[in-house]
């Protein structure tokens, strides 16, 4: 997978306030004892508490897929996150800029895809390797436009 834009958000923007069912939506039968009350959320605070240290990159490819990033999708990468073993990153590799989940093990790095398609990235010992930050959500489309 590939990044193909990649944006800086403002840290002085004003607060989206969105309303918020506090129900859950069953994806089965709907409880009719559900209490539709709503509250409101503010998406800054939600999808992004360190505002400061995060920024948006766009997805380009399908071998992230079994982690929930399409080809398309915006993903909120958070820079203050410290890298570990397991976290979805984007990284550059001898200049090759990646999404891929870390995985750090005693035999060194390797930035594993998640579509069996694609094959992992071995980070060689020479090799030059920059972490960007961790990847802390998806946003993707439910319909394609």
């Amino acid at each position: 997978m590939r990044v193909d834009e990649v944006s800086a958000l403002l840290a002085d923007k004003p607060s989206v306030l969105v309303p918020f069912a506090s129900v859950e939506a069953a994806c089965g039968f709907p409880s009719p004892a559900q209490d539709y009350q709503t509250n409101e959320i503010d998406l800054n605070e939600h999808l992004m508490p360190n505002r400061v240290a995060s920024f948006l990159i766009r997805a380009r490819g399908h071998s992230m897929t079994r982690a929930g990033i399409f080809d398309g999708d915006e993903l909120i990468v958070d820079r203050s996150i410290r890298p570990e073993d397991g976290h979805v990153v984007v990284a550059v590799v001898d200049g090759d800029m990646t999404v891929k989940r870390l995985r750090v093990g005693a035999d060194g790095v390797v930035l594993s895809a998640e579509n069996r398609h694609h094959p992992d990235i071995v980070v060689a010992e020479l090799s030059e390797l920059h972490i960007w930050g961790v990847v802390t959500r998806s946003l993707h489309r439910v319909l394609r436009a």
